[in-house]
């Protein structure tokens, strides 16, 4: 049984002037459909990550930019986190069949970039080893591979040869030696060790245990936790709590099953029911910021990460888990919307294509002092919906308005209510 054959069982263009054309495609064809404007935004967005890394010249050619208040930790942890954010959002895409469709050219090059990419990322003799052993800010990163890996294994990890999947393995378990801080970070260690237990090596149970009970003594109600003691608005929730959270439980849950296949799984499968219930009410609030002109507001820390902002309304989308009431054509267009406005901004990718600090546009000012130009690619995270194949309603459904395009031309629209969950 696939993931996503699970998860409903069990739970149950143009883009304008935006920077350096991609070669060989053209981004402001009149006749993209929505599904075609997204597949060569990503490729745009991750091409300059991945195929520097899987050619061995990421370290080379990115002159990579810091926030001008950089704390001066290592500044050799911005590959990593450049080459990780970039996966996982690339992930879900990657993971489909191959085609002869344009999208299907590019998919099927990424994923070539991709396993490259992973293969030289833990080879200690290659120039583009990354740092792995030294900041602890590497368990962060290392995090957003494993949750990549959960999401394509069949496309990103078992067709790794032995050596390298060996090495990912040996990385993942040094990782231990980082006390994840009080706060998101707990489910960083989690899903390392989740991804260590789905493919039947020996995982820290307790770590995995320890981050989805933090979290979920951390839930304040109506779909929004804590991000450790202290309530903070932002996007954290999207940016890693919610769609982490359902991961990890989803993969642990698995896990078991296979493991167990006649146990008892009940208690599991319920706190994977309620998280999943809390992304959705989550996602309802998401959905409800984009403005009719496709504008969402810039509040929190990390903002500059732009539409990872929009993960657990993606990864609801995903896992075919999106509010009652709120149609994936609409989520479609509502995020198509954003893209076209957020991306025709000038200064968005500097002359090499590279992502630069900022929100729509270049903005240095307001990234955070842990924040570098490879902090930028989780917003590769708002594209996971091109996981679902061209069939798939959200796909192939008839545009529609989403909520506030309703709200503001006076036209019904869905109530909303706090849930109790």
């Amino acid at each position: 049984m696939n993931r996503r054959d699970f998860i409903q069982k069990n739970t149950l263009l143009g883009l304008g002037a935006v920077g350096v054309p991609l070669a060989g495609t053209q981004l402001n064809k009149a006749d993209d459909t929505a599904r075609l404007y997204w597949a060569k935004l990503l490729y745009k967005i991750a091409e300059p990550v991945l195929k520097n890394l899987a050619e061995g010249t990421l370290v080379k050619n990115w002159k990579v930019e810091y926030s001008p208040a950089w704390d001066n930790r290592n500044a050799k942890v911005a590959y990593l986190e450049g080459f990780a954010r970039t996966i996982v959002g690339v992930a879900p895409w990657l993971a489909l069949p191959d085609d002869t469709t344009e999208e299907g050219q590019l998919r099927k090059k990424m994923r070539g970039y991709a396993l490259k990419s992973i293969e030289n990322s833990v080879n200690p003799s290659h120039p583009d080893y990354m740092l792995w052993r030294k900041e602890g800010q590497t368990l962060v990163d290392a995090a957003f591979l494993a949750q990549a890996l959960i999401k394509a294994p069949d496309a990103l990890w078992k067709p790794l040869d032995n050596v390298t999947q060996k090495r990912v393995i040996e990385e993942f378990k040094l990782l231990r030696r980082v006390v994840p801080p009080n706060n998101n970070w707990v489910l960083f260690a989690a899903i390392v060790e989740a991804f260590l237990l789905s493919i039947g090596e020996e995982a820290d149970r307790y770590r995995i245990e320890f981050g989805v009970r933090k979290i979920e003594d951390w839930y304040v109600g109506d779909g929004w936790f804590k991000d450790g003691e202290v309530f903070h608005t932002d996007y954290y929730n999207s940016f890693v709590i919610q769609p982490m959270m359902v991961d990890v439980l989803q993969t642990w849950l698995e896990a078991n099953k296979r493991q167990s296949p006649m146990g008892n799984h009940k208690a599991l499968q319920e706190r994977y029911g309620v998280a999943v219930k809390r992304m959705q009410r989550h996602a309802d609030f998401l959905e409800r910021l984009i403005s009719p002109e496709g504008s969402f507001p810039a509040f929190g820390r990390s903002v500059t990460y732009r539409l990872g902002a929009f993960q657990a309304l993606t990864h609801a989308a995903l896992i075919h888990q999106l509010p009652e009431g709120v149609s994936p054509a609409q989520v479609r267009c509502a995020l198509t919307a954003v893209m076209k406005r957020m991306f025709a901004q000038e200064g968005i990718f500097d002359k090499d294509g590279w992502l630069t600090l900022g929100f729509a546009g270049h903005q240095p000012n307001i990234a955070d002092s842990y924040s570098n130009a490879g902090s930028m690619y989780l917003t590769t995270l708002g594209f996971i919906p091109l996981g679902l194949p061209a069939t798939d309603p959200f796909w192939s459904d008839p545009d529609a308005e989403w909520t506030q395009q309703k709200a503001w031309s006076g036209k019904p629209f869905k109530k909303d209510y706090a849930v109790g969950y």
